[in-house]
C-alpha cells in the first residue's frame, strides 16, 4: 500500500489545525507556510475534507479552516480511507470490487484479507490527537 501526496498533506493540514485550534479559524496560506506545502495544492484538498465533515470553513476576513471534531475523535484510518479511496492491498478486497469466480480457490486472499485487517485497525487505532503526542 502506497499512500498518496493527498494523504500525506490531507494528514499535515488536520494536524496543523489541530495544534493551532486554539486560533479557531486558521488561514491555508499559514498552514501552507508552516507545512511548506503549496497553498494551490492545499485548496484542492480542503473541499474534500469539509465533505468528509473533518473540517469547517468560513469565508471573508478572520476565516479559514477549523476542525469539526476534537483530534481525540479523529482517526487517521478515515482520513487515509477518504483521501485514498480505500486502503484495501489487492483490487479483490476494494469496497465496490465484484466478487472474484477464483476467491473459493486462491490460496492468497486469506493472506491478503489479515494483511488489510492489520492496516485498517492499525490506522484506525491512531487519532490526531495520539500524532500530536509523538515527540520526534
Amino acid at each position: 500500500m502506497m499512500v498518496s501526496t493527498r494523504g500525506r498533506y490531507a494528514l499535515r493540514v488536520l494536524l496543523d489545525l489541530a495544534e493551532h485550534a486554539e486560533n479557531g479559524y486558521v488561514p491555508m496560506k499559514d498552514v501552507a507556510a508552516r507545512q511548506s506545502l503549496s497553498l494551490k495544492y492545499l485548496e484542492q484538498i480542503m473541499p474534500l475534507l469539509s465533505k468528509g465533515e473533518f473540517v469547517e470553513g468560513l469565508h471573508g476576513k478572520g476565516g479559514g479552516y477549523r476542525l469539526k471534531r476534537n483530534a481525540a475523535e479523529i482517526r487517521v484510518g478515515e482520513i487515509l480511507r477518504l483521501t485514498e479511496g480505500n486502503l484495501a492491498p489487492v483490487a479483490c478486497l476494494k469496497c465496490d470490487a465484484q466478487a472474484c469466480e477464483r476467491a473459493s480457490l486462491c490460496k492468497t486472499l486469506p493472506m491478503w484479507k489479515e494483511f488489510d485487517a492489520l492496516v485498517n485497525n492499525y490506522f484506525n487505532g491512531i487519532t490526531l490527537s495520539d500524532l500530536l503526542q509523538t515527540t520526534e
